[in-house]
């Protein structure tokens, strides 16, 4: 039987509310708009600022640019970053600072010259523009090209022995390099790139290797890529620096050539395996055009691995 005590304490007890009606599906959330990206440029030799935007790889900068100052894009021999000068550390790669301003090189002078192999190597690094042309970035002290005065950094290869190599990759125009027969001469035709003023007679060499200078603003950067569409990413950290360095220096001593963008492709293609066997697997879906020799895959293995422990 209930106590008085009881039912006052039941009679105290506030009613509940009744439960809210289920509340109609909200429709998901408006994504936040992308904000335009726009570049101020200038081509190198000279010229009113420019504003481009809108690309998504080398090939549609080019054309940007070419169509904001009216010239073909073909026009186009490389990019460099925040200096018109012919500064190879300046070169435009695989990321653009989205604060920093776009220098274009266009074709100048052409220029032959006759060069006789003494040596296996020439002494020359090559690089290309993402669009066709493979100049020279590094010149050996003491090589044979060294001793030849009219050959420059900068100086896109357009023809060996009259055979054109507009189009070749920079490992292609390479091994036709490496490949020329000893005490035979050749041509060399050349395209140098059009120079202000101020940078007449400038000629840039370097036996070294020094770190390429940072050419990133901010914290984001625009990440070009050969295929598919560009990306903002944040900027690569101290291990992706030091290991992409790292691989670029093993490029150029193995193949002859210097390529940032290649060199953190495969930076990127390690962080995916964990062994050298599936890192070389990886490597040849993905670039295996190159062709890398198997102790060169071990070398970079190990110096990704090495730059990981360097920087904790």
């Amino acid at each position: 039987m209930e106590s008085a005590a009881a039912r006052e304490a039941r009679g105290a007890e506030a009613p509940r509310p009744p439960a809210p009606p289920p509340s109609p599906s909200e429709p998901p959330p408006t994504p936040r708009a992308r904000p335009r990206l726009v570049f101020r440029t200038q081509l190198a030799h000279g010229s009113p600022t420019g504003k481009i935007e809108g690309f998504t790889n080398v090939r549609e900068l080019y054309a940007k640019i070419a169509e904001a100052f009216g010239i073909a894009p073909t026009e186009i021999l490389f990019c460099t970053l925040n200096s018109h000068k012919v500064d190879m550390q300046k070169l435009l790669g695989g990321q653009i600072g989205l604060e920093d301003f776009i220098f274009a090189h266009v074709r100048g002078e052409t220029k032959e010259v006759e060069v006789t192999k003494t040596e296996d190597a020439l002494g020359l690094t090559i690089t290309d523009n993402g669009a066709g042309y493979a100049f020279i970035k590094r010149i050996k002290e003491g090589s044979i090209i060294n001793r030849i005065e009219a050959v420059c950094v900068g100086d896109s290869i357009e023809a060996i022995n009259d055979h054109s190599i507009v189009g070749c990759r920079h490992y292609e125009v390479a091994k036709m390099l490496r490949e020329l027969p000893k005490s035979q001469p050749f041509t060399l035709r050349l395209v140098q790139p059009k120079r202000a003023f101020d940078m007449i007679g400038q000629r840039s060499r370097s036996s070294k290797c020094p770190m390429e200078a940072k050419v990133t603003s901010g914290r984001e950067t625009l990440r070009l890529r050969s295929g598919g569409a560009a990306t903002v990413e944040e900027v690569p950290s101290e291990f992706e620096e030091e290991a992409s360095r790292r691989v670029d220096d093993l490029l150029e001593s193995y193949m002859g050539i210097r390529d940032p963008e290649l060199a953190s492709t495969m930076v990127e293609t390690s962080k995916k395996t964990t062994s050298v066997q599936e890192f070389a697997r990886h490597l040849d879906s993905v670039l295996g055009e190159f062709a890398f020799p198997d102790e060169f895959v071990v070398e970079v293995w190990a110096a990704i691995g090495e730059a990981r422990e360097a920087c904790g």
